[in-house]
């Protein structure tokens, strides 16, 4: 990173990070340009800046165009405790994995391509649920020019995989390339600070990933098909072997996700009241009861005084202040 950023620049670096809409990267990429101070330093960052906003323009105008034509938006919005994107192989069963999750009526057929749009839908994991994106397949010979802007908003992916194809590892190793040519790159990492390499850019989305390895009923010994996928591979992705035929697996999905992601659930109190333990607000580690606050309105985030917490390691009602960091099954009363 080139020295003598100016305060501007950083602010926009920092919006650019966090921002998810793609017409919200754009907009902190040209702030980013805007701000950069013009020197020898900065010249390979200001050509990168450029680049990256002649090819997030395209995209966007390429996915306006296709929903123009009378199909669904190619970004969906986050709901939920996170976002995860299923993103594979033609034929991998990305869509009836989807469908038996989430319930959605996404298009499971025996042809490659019946997914042409993002498909949205909720995993219930105990109180709360997960957004679980079904995508189309990712393959040289059927382009997505959007996938990019599609995995924007992604908190993870699981990289769906069936290992009964044939080129199944050719075609596993051409997703992470080919989304990688698109500035995402699957990484194991599921913390924000993980190590992604020396050589990525700051414009390239990082997608905590987890391989699924699909119909394992139809494998004879999986396990060993599973050892010669990630030797031949070289993928290091955490591997979890599923079957929706038989529906082997599949409850491990949910609570594997929430523990990655990180999810915490807070409940709400009014003074007085009881607490409401039906509708929990969804955080992270690491966030604080002024987070909370935010989430529960700005104003009350605007006019924070203290907050009174009932959780494991807190006396009853105990006091914080608001930096307080949640922990999962707190029950919090704003104060503001």
């Amino acid at each position: 990173m080139p020295a003598n950023l100016s305060p501007e620049y950083k602010k926009a670096e920092a919006e650019y990070r966090k921002a998810t809409d793609p017409q919200d990267r754009v907009a902190a990429l040209r702030e980013m340009h805007r701000t950069i101070p013009k020197h020898k330093g900065t010249e390979h960052l200001r050509a990168d800046i450029k680049t990256r906003i002649k090819q997030l323009t395209e995209e966007i105008t390429t996915g306006k165009k296709a929903g123009a034509r009378g199909g669904p938006p190619t970004v969906i919005k986050p709901e939920g405790a996170g976002q995860i994107a299923l993103v594979g192989p033609p034929n991998s069963g990305k869509s009836a994995l989807h469908a038996s999750l989430t319930g959605s009526h996404a298009e499971a057929a025996p042809y490659p391509f019946a997914t042409q749009w993002p498909m949205p839908g909720m995993l219930p994991v105990d109180d709360v649920a997960i957004q679980l994106v079904d995508l189309p397949s990712v393959s040289a010979t059927h382009p997505i020019p959007w996938v990019g802007n599609a995995l924007g908003p992604a908190d993870g992916c699981l990289l769906v995989v069936d290992l009964c194809e044939a080129g199944c590892l050719e075609r596993a190793v051409a997703v992470r390339d080919l989304l990688a040519e698109r500035q995402v790159m699957l990484t194991t990492s599921w913390t924000p600070d993980g190590d992604h390499g020396d050589d990525v850019s700051l414009f390239t989305k990082r997608l905590p990933t987890v391989a699924v390895v699909n119909k394992v009923e139809l494998l004879d010994e999986y396990a060993e098909e599973i050892a010669v996928f990630r030797e031949l591979t070289g993928f290091d992705y955490e591997i979890l072997p599923v079957s929706v035929q038989t529906g082997r697996g599949l409850e491990l999905i949910g609570p594997l996700l929430f523990e990655r992601l990180g999810v915490v659930r807070v409940y709400s109190k009014s003074p007085g009241k009881s607490p409401d333990m039906d509708r929990p607000f969804t955080l992270r580690r690491g966030q604080t009861v002024l987070d909370l606050a935010g989430l529960v309105h700005k104003d009350i985030a605007r006019g924070f005084k203290y907050a009174r917490l009932w959780g494991d390691g807190s006396f009853e009602g105990q006091q914080v202040g608001r930096d307080h960091l949640v922990a999962d099954g707190d029950v919090i009363e704003l104060h503001a």
